[in-house]
């Protein structure tokens, strides 16, 4: 299986996600920049099997990329061979701030 991660510590938007993603997972020429794009080359031009793997996605990053999480998510259902998977960064407890201080 070949896996691609993304690292989420200094995307703060689709522009910086695509970059990345284009850095990454060779893309056609023709590519969109856009989510209707990306299913598209997900369910007929990647070589499969392929698995995406985010990391460092903060909570308020859920948000701004709910849509894309939701394509991912649908992909992974109507392809075979393509698996989606997410990680939110660590959170310092509390406690540790109090002690730090």
């Amino acid at each position: 299986m070949n896996t691609t991660y993304i690292d989420f510590a200094d995307l703060g938007d689709y522009e910086d996600f695509y970059t990345q993603l284009k850095e990454k997972i060779k893309l056609p020429a023709h590519f969109g920049d856009n989510l209707d794009a990306l299913s598209d080359v997900i369910s007929g031009e990647l070589e499969m099997p392929l698995h995406l793997e985010f990391v460092n996605m903060s909570v308020d990053q859920l948000e701004i990329f709910e849509d894309l999480l939701t394509t991912l998510e649908d992909a992974e259902d109507e392809v075979e061979d393509f698996t989606f998977t997410y990680f939110l960064e660590q959170f310092e407890d509390e406690d540790d701030e109090e002690i730090a201080e």
